[in-house]
């Protein structure tokens, strides 16, 4: 059942004033033509001279074939509502609520005594009036916080049109906050671990980390150092991102460069932020585990203003943790205030922080080898030194958007995302002999500023009985990357005579090793700016027999220009592509839906070919097909599908000597196979 605390915190309140009373069995004169139901139930409350409350985004979109008669208000409210999954609730004599159905078929059943016919004088007798319906998603209700649903059954990450799962002809995955809450999961890293296809990996050793280690999340076979916050990019942000303000996670499986532009083929991940209720909310949650692990976190929210027009939401989260690896642990403090202003009943603003410091030991990794065979060493043991490093960041953004109609929006969005990582220090295994292993030492240092606007029109209308939800938008992303790395050179050569390596001993070493004493080789210094321009549009058409097809089209236009600032060279490159999307989908029953669908994609490669060169941009092709099932009244979600994905013009590390730093462009990259999801709950 829904909670009516949760009803003003998103959309537009409708509010009509009265002072008769609803229950007092009176009738009333109706002549409501068929229209939206909205209209029809701004009519209906002026006729009956009621207070109705509802969202306007709850019936968005729904129309009402309209009634004519004399009747009570309850009878005349059944007859607008038939068919929307849409219920009806008496808050007193005057009142009544508007709100989704809370099971997926509800039937409502108005037995209203014989009434009076003014003409004739005699009792009319009106039938029983049945409301069967689907359930109609509400966002509120799912935002509520102590919703225990594992099954969100709308994502906006594959379509931006916050579509049913079931009516989307691609594979995308939710995680609730039910499950991030029963797991008590701590990062993106760990909620993944929920979604097939999708694993993470630790990398150190990637160039444009500044020396920090990164959780990359590898999507299908394809690894990407990106993920999204409520649709926009968050470059060089990893799977270790903090939870504290996560109401869930997306995944959209597959090429999504039509939407979003630059996406490795393979998916993407789209946080989902908590954000201002109206109904005040406060919790404070305490956790331990293993490796001395302790963290503390708060989440409070509530209206500002008595009328509940401006709203705020705060999360906070304190971390410390060790590890089962020596030298490696982390501080983490983390800061999310948000700022909701609902301006009139159908625009609102936002305003959102974050900030993010965390202060840990790197760990590179390191496996002994001699000889091509592995050698046997503790798990727990660190051959390089405590190295501490910092990472801070910085987010900033503000939305605004505008209900134009029933049937047309608008929304706009524009952020800032500032991080840097600094490593003063930090030292890796490199190479053993039998008894030594021989480090490399180095410093490093990075910045990472992206800048992002998106502008989406999205509107609902109907041609020769087909319905459509048109999409249409433009993003712009700017990513402008600093890189600042040294090595130290060292008085002691290794066996291969290399000047910049210290040893240590393998199996008792005894830290700090040979203690740094050399200089320091400024080996990469270096600027890339990268602009990103995208125009997009997307059809999802509703077709008889329940078929529903949806088709799109972008067209890509990304520059990028590099600067190596110690020889004070440049190279620049321009690109731009035209990429399509299409899908279908059959649902002969609520429960059951076929899909499959085809997407291109097009992107800028990361990284330079020696001297200095820009890679030249990837290309990536999709087909997939799958079933999608519905089961205990919604609560159990499964999808089974199968892809065929190639990407080609892929950007590899240089397997040269001293030549780790830049890549090689390789031919294409093949990655198929089936998968599997199941979430939701049974009893």
């Amino acid at each position: 059942m829904l909670k009516l605390f949760a009803l003003p915190a998103l959309a537009a309140l409708i509010l009509f004033n009265s002072a008769t009373a609803l229950a007092d069995g009176n009738t009333y004169q109706y002549n409501i033509p068929a229209q939206s139901l909205n209209n029809a139930l701004m009519q209906f409350a002026a006729d009956s001279n009621l207070k109705l409350l509802l969202t306007a985004d709850t019936v968005r979109g729904m129309n009402t074939e309209g009634l004519n008669g004399n009747m009570t208000a309850a009878q005349a409210l059944s007859q607008l509502l038939q068919g929307s999954g849409m219920a009806y609730r008496f808050v007193d004599g005057g009142t009544v609520t508007i709100e989704p159905s809370s099971n997926f078929k509800k039937t409502a059943v108005v037995d209203e005594k014989p009434q009076s016919n003014n003409e004739t004088g005699s009792d009319t007798t009106l039938p029983k009036v049945t409301v069967e319906a689907d359930s109609t998603y509400d966002p509120e209700y799912y935002a509520d916080p102590y919703n225990k649903d594992y099954v969100i059954p709308n994502a906006t990450a594959g379509t931006k049109t916050d579509t049913p799962i079931m009516e989307t002809p691609l594979n995308v995955q939710v995680i609730s906050k039910q499950v991030l809450k029963d797991q008590q999961v701590i990062n993106l890293k760990d909620s993944l671990k929920n979604v097939s296809g999708v694993t993470t990996v630790s990398n150190v050793a990637n160039t444009s980390s500044g020396g920090n280690t990164l959780q990359s999340i590898i999507l299908r076979g394809f690894e990407s150092q990106t993920f999204f916050r409520n649709g926009f990019r968050m470059q060089e942000s990893s799977a270790s991102r903090s939870m504290a303000n996560v109401e869930s996670v997306e995944v959209l499986k597959g090429a999504a460069a039509i939407l979003y532009g630059q996406v490795e083929p393979g998916g993407m991940v789209n946080v989902i932020t908590k954000q201002p209720l109206a109904t005040p909310y406060y919790a404070l949650n305490q956790q331990f585990g293993s490796f001395d692990l302790y963290r503390t976190t708060i989440d409070a929210t509530g209206p500002i203003t008595k009328n509940k027009d401006l709203l705020y939401r705060m999360n906070v989260a304190y971390e410390n943790s060790g590890s089962f690896r020596e030298f490696v642990d982390k501080e983490d403090i983390f800061l999310a205030p948000v700022l909701k202003w609902n301006i009139s009943p159908s625009t609102q603003a936002t305003f959102e922080l974050e900030y993010n410091h965390q202060h840990f030991g790197a760990d590179s990794g390191f496996v002994p080898l001699f000889n091509g065979n592995i050698l046997s060493t503790p798990i727990s043991r660190n051959y390089g030194e405590p190295s501490p490093a910092t990472t801070e960041t910085i987010f900033g953004s503000f939305n605004w958007s505008h209900q134009f109609s029933d049937d047309w929006s608008i929304k706009h969005r524009f952020s800032v995302n500032q991080q840097n990582n600094n490593q003063p220090f930090f030292v890796q295994g490199s190479q053993v002999d039998k008894d030594n292993v021989f480090r490399r030492v180095e410093t490093a240092a990075s910045q990472f500023n992206t800048y992002s606007t998106n502008l989406d029109l999205v509107g609902h209308l109907d041609t020769y009985g087909l319905n459509h939800t048109l999409l249409f938008g433009g993003d712009y992303y700017r990513v402008d990357t600093t890189l600042n790395r040294f090595v130290g050179l060292l008085p002691e050569p290794n066996p291969n005579g290399d000047p910049d390596l210290s040893r240590i001993d393998l199996n008792n070493p005894v830290h700090p090793g040979t203690p740094f004493t050399g200089s320091l080789l400024n080996f990469d210094h270096s600027n890339t700016l990268t602009d990103q321009y995208g125009l997009y549009v997307q059809d999802q058409i509703k077709l008889p027999y329940n078929l529903e097809v949806m088709g799109g089209i972008r067209y890509q236009y990304i520059h990028t220009h590099k600067k190596d600032l110690l020889s004070s060279t440049t190279s620049a490159q321009t690109q731009d592509a035209v990429t399509p999307r299409v899908g279908i989908l059959w649902q002969p029953q609520s429960w059951l839906s076929l899909y499959a669908n085809y997407v291109e994609s097009f992107g800028a490669n990361n990284g330079t070919v020696f001297p200095n060169k820009v890679v030249s941009p990837s290309s990536a092709e999709q087909f997939e097909g799958g079933i999608k099932t519905e089961f205990f009244d919604g609560r159990l979600r499964a999808t089974l599908a199968y892809y065929d994905l190639t990407k080609t013009n892929i950007a590899t590390t240089d397997p040269r000597p001293n030549r780790g730093d830049f890549v090689v462009v390789t031919g294409a990259v093949h990655s198929r196979g089936p998968e599997l999801d199941i979430t939701g709950e049974i009893l």
